[in-house]
Order: structure tokens, then sequence, then C-alpha cells
């Protein structure tokens, strides 16, 4: 029952979850589709402004660094360039290499090499030349889509680099609410079958609890005559709750009701029955309910108040029946009881003086037989004990022996 609960709790609670977050989402949908347009509008990628700054100084230098490209070029090439050098030196060792003996060869190869880097390197300062090309246009786009990314990034609280992300995201948001309805027509479906479950573990409970509530109706009414309320009646009721008030217990409210008198109207336990009726009624139901429960101790206090005779020895029957299968501890003052306990302390208060200070002090005395005889007649006889209350005395507890 608590696990069927528990289970339609969970999927009421994640229905309820998901369709607030649905609806909050849907008031969204209309400012994450503009957002996500912007974005794809401008399309931003993972590390373009710093690209698009590095570019944007460049260009803005281009002429400062187009003079220095030409520059190069100028002292690269021409008449009097690098390359024209290397050459003239490489041709007039070339032609002494038959008498150089080998003497040239390392710086031939060494001519070689700085001929073909000369080269690279002119190639090189080309293409940046060529990559320089003052383009007015060029730095107004390189400008306009750099300040664009900065612009949208303040707008939505992030870095220029974290767009992209940003607008996976925006993305997501966007598949959830068009998923909403999916996700919502299964957490829906969940909940109604975890509340069918409920619904059939609280009827089962309930045929369990009303087939119960009859053993124990006719099991109580069975102790009440020999109690002296052979005119009241106990009943189990079982009360159908409306749906709010459902819980891990069940369905339905329990409540213990009884009448005390012929052809009244059974109420509440705890209403109807005076207090030595209801220590009397919680008798039985203790009596009847001895092997399942699961508390090791019981105290009565007084459960005899206000019965004598018969009737006391009936209680006092049914207590040590319930001490045969749990601790009992009962408060009386009825010799009939006391004498049926296993074994009997007396309580009384005693007072001293100390330096002319009164003091008051209870002292609890374990009796033996011959001193719980004496007690036991005491309760019967009042302060002057006789001969005859000690002979009723031993006649009670040699009957509870027995």
């Amino acid at each position: 029952m608590s696990e069927a609960w528990t289970g339609w709790r969970a999927a009421e609670s994640a229905l309820a979850e998901a369709t607030s977050a649905a609806e909050s989402l849907a008031r969204e949908e209309a400012m994450l589709r503009h957002v996500l347009e912007e974005l794809d509008t401008i399309a931003p990628k993972a590390g373009e402004e710093d690209a698009l700054a590095a570019l944007r100084h460049r260009l803005r230098h281009a002429e400062r660094l187009g003079e220095a490209l030409a520059e190069a070029l100028a002292e690269l090439g021409g008449a009097e360039g690098v390359e024209t050098g290397l050459a003239r030196a490489h041709r007039m060792l070339a032609r002494r290499t038959d008498i150089a003996g080998g003497l040239f060869d390392r710086a031939l190869e060494a001519l070689d090499r700085a001929a073909a880097e000369a080269v690279e390197a002119r190639d090189a300062v080309e293409k940046c030349a060529g990559e320089l090309e003052a383009d007015p246009g060029r730095l107004d786009a390189a400008e306009d889509r750099l300040f664009g990314l900065r612009a949208l990034a303040r707008k939505h609280g992030v870095v220029p680099d974290a767009l992209p992300d940003f607008r996976e995201q925006t993305a997501r948001k966007l598949d959830a609410i068009e998923n909403a309805a999916t996700s919502l027509a299964a957490l829906r479906a969940a909940r109604d079958e975890a509340r069918a479950g409920y619904r059939a573990a609280a009827g089962a409970l309930s045929d369990r609890r009303r087939a119960a509530a009859a053993r124990l109706d006719r099991a109580v009414n069975g102790e009440l005559a020999p109690l002296r309320l052979g005119a009241a009646r106990f009943a189990t009721a079982i009360e159908p709750l409306e749906q709010p008030d459902w819980g891990p217990d069940g369905a339905e409210r329990v409540t213990f009701m009884a009448s005390t008198n012929p052809n009244a109207p059974a109420g509440p336990l705890s209403r109807i029955a005076s207090g030595g009726e209801l220590s009397r009624f919680m008798l039985a139901l203790k009596v009847v309910l001895a092997g399942a429960s699961p508390v090791p101790t019981l105290v009565f206090d007084e459960v005899d108040a206000g019965i004598g005779g018969a009737t006391s020895t009936a209680v006092g029957q049914r207590l040590r029946r319930l001490g045969e299968r749990l601790q009992v501890l009962v408060v009386t003052h009825s010799p009939q009881v006391a004498a049926l306990g296993g074994a009997h302390w007396r309580v009384r208060k005693r007072e001293t003086r100390n330096h002319a200070r009164r003091e008051i002090s209870t002292v609890v005395d374990e009796l033996d037989r011959d001193n719980r005889r004496e007690e036991i007649a005491r309760m019967l006889a009042g302060l002057s004990v006789t001969d005859e209350a000690r002979a009723a005395a031993e006649s009670l507890m040699t009957g509870a022996a027995s």
C-alpha cells in the first residue's frame, strides 16, 4: 500500500513539474524563436572574435605593412637583390671547380640552399603582399561582423566565443517545447497507471480490513460480558475517504465504535465510554490483539476502577492472560487483581525530617509471599487486618496460583 502510494505521488509530482515547465517554456517560445533566428543569421563560430580582431588590426595598418613588404621585395629581387647576388657567387665558384679539387663543394651546396630559401622567402613576402591588398570593403565587412558578434553577445549576457553554445541551448529549449506534448502524454499515462495500482492496492487492503474487522468485533464483544460490559457493543467502522484524503494507509478511515446501552447509537469509543469503561474496552482489545502487538510492555493504571467482586476477578484473569505474552504492569487497589499478578510491589510515601525540614519520598518495596498476603489482606480489610482477611487473601493467592 505504501509503495503504491509513493509511486502514485511520484508520478503526480513528475507530471505537475513537467506541465509547469512546459507552460513556462511555451510562454518563451516566440522569444526563443526570434533569438535562434538572430543567431542563425550571424552564425557565430568559436574563436571568431580573436580572428576578426586580428584581421581588423592588420587591415587598419595595411598601408604601412604594404610599404614594408614592398621594400622587402625590392631587397630580395631586382638587379642587386639577394637572388642575383647568390646566383652570381654560385657561377663564380662553379667555373673553378675543375681546379678546386672539391674545395668549393660545401660552399656551392650552401649557395644552392640559400638560393632556394631566398626564392621561398620572396614567395612568402609576395603572398603576404597579396593578402594585404588594400580593400576598404574588406575592412568594413570585418568590422561590421566583429561589432555585430560583440553586440549580440552583450545582448544575451555571454562572451562572443560562447555564442555557439548559447545557440545550441536555445535550440534544445525549442525542441523541448515541441516534444512537450509527447512527454506530457507519457507522464499522464504513467500517472494514470500508478493511480490504478494504488486503487487496486487500496481495494485489496479494504477487503482484508473488513474481514479482519469482523473477526475483531466478534472477539472483543466476546470479552465484554465478564468485564461487566454485557450491554455494550463494540464495532469497527471503516469509512471511505474522498480522494484528497487518501494516503499511504489506504483510502478509508478506521474508527473503533461502541455503544454502552441497549439500542443506543454507537459512537467513537473515546467519546462514548467513561473512564472505567474505556479502560475495560482497551483491556478487551489488548487481550484479543496480544498475539499481534508490537509493544513489549503494557501499563494499566487502575483498570479496575469502579468495579469489584467477580468483575475484578475477570479483569485480573485477562491481565494475567496478557502477562503470558507481554510484560504487563498494573497499578491497582483491587485485591482480586493484585492476587493474580506474577509479582507484587507496594508503593508508599515516606515522610522524614532532616534538621526540622520535612521531606517526602516514594518507596517501592518488592513483597515476598508472606508480605504479599499481608498487603492483600490490608487491601481487603483496610487498616485493621484480621485473621479472616489473611485467610481470604491466602485463598485468593492460592486460587490465582492454581
